[in-house]
């Protein structure tokens, strides 16, 4: 998974994506995941760093489906929670929603 922080007044928010998908853009309608974007071009990191990041962070965006089913183990997000552009699985929340 690839993974930046971005810092912000509120505390870190921490966008996870799927290595496969990063570089992509999907659209569906008037909705879109640009995933080509400076926001998630980060480092790759193991599940462990991954999960301690999310855990730890005030907000996340979360892509993909590794990345998903890995927020999901953490308790970070519920199966209800999640979106779908072009069948691409994602979350966008802060720690106030979560």
């Amino acid at each position: 998974m690839i993974v930046k922080t971005h810092e912000t007044k509120n505390g870190v928010i921490v966008a996870v994506v799927d290595k496969d998908i990063l570089g992509q853009k999907f659209e569906e309608n008037d909705l879109q995941l640009d995933l080509a974007s400076n926001y998630y071009k980060g480092e790759l990191k193991t599940i462990d760093e991954v999960g301690d990041l999310i855990r730890n962070a005030y907000g996340v965006n979360i892509v993909g489906e590794q990345s998903i089913r890995l927020a999901i183990e953490e308790g970070i997000i519920t199966e209800e929670m999640i979106k779908k552009i072009k069948n691409i699985p994602y979350y966008q929340g802060t720690s106030d929603l979560i």
